[in-house]
């Protein structure tokens, strides 16, 4: 009879060391797909952040009203557009085109503002277009890493501009320019640059 042979203990270890090697190299190519897809994840939920945020300042933007509004002490009028890196906002608005589908008893106009504030964008809009140092305005975070928001207005004389309305001319408060430039400066995208003609 013939005697049965086995693995000997090198060839066993042999065997379990590559087996070991093939582990640790499998494990970390899928460390690898992990990482990347999660990269991809947040690379896309900040994409859709980002568009959103443009989207909705170029569509408030798109939606301007000439429609100036009564001063917080009720002594006066604001314009339609006041846009003055100055300001406590850097652009403020007066938009039309907002939905009621409930048929609330409210304005067709909205007052809407822009302001940057700790690397956040913030979207600030009042339920009244005329309303009082009294009421406080709705305050939506838009977008997070902003380093600087700034504005240009195109004016009716061929020239942009930093600030709206034109200084020095006694614009009326109701005109608006032609077009408004905005840009945003992103910490991880850089600046982002849009361009919105107005329909006047």
């Amino acid at each position: 009879m013939r005697r049965a042979r086995g693995f000997t203990l090198l060839e066993v270890l042999v065997a379990i060391s590559i087996f070991a090697v093939m582990g640790v190299m499998a494990y970390g190519g899928l460390q690898a797909v992990i990482t990347q897809q999660e990269i991809a994840r947040v690379n896309a939920e900040r994409l859709r952040e980002v568009q959103s945020a443009v989207r909705e300042m170029a569509r408030d933007l798109y939606q301007l009203q000439p429609r100036p509004v009564r001063d917080e002490l009720g002594d006066g009028y604001r314009a339609a557009v006041i846009g003055d890196p100055r300001n406590r906002y850097q652009i403020e608005m007066t938009r039309g085109g907002w939905s009621n589908p409930l048929a609330q008893p409210r304005a067709a106009v909205q007052r809407v503002a822009y302001r940057v504030e700790e690397g956040l964008l913030l979207r600030l809009h009042w339920f009244v277009p005329d309303h009082t140092l009294a009421e406080e305005p709705v305050e939506r975070e838009m977008l997070t890493g902003v380093e600087e928001l700034s504005f240009r207005y195109y004016g009716t004389n061929g020239e942009w501009l930093e600030e709206w309305p034109p200084p020095l001319t006694g614009a009326d408060p109701a005109d608006l320019p032609l077009a408004v430039e905005f840009t945003l400066e992103l910490d991880d995208w850089g600046e982002i640059r849009r361009v919105i003609e107005l329909a006047n």
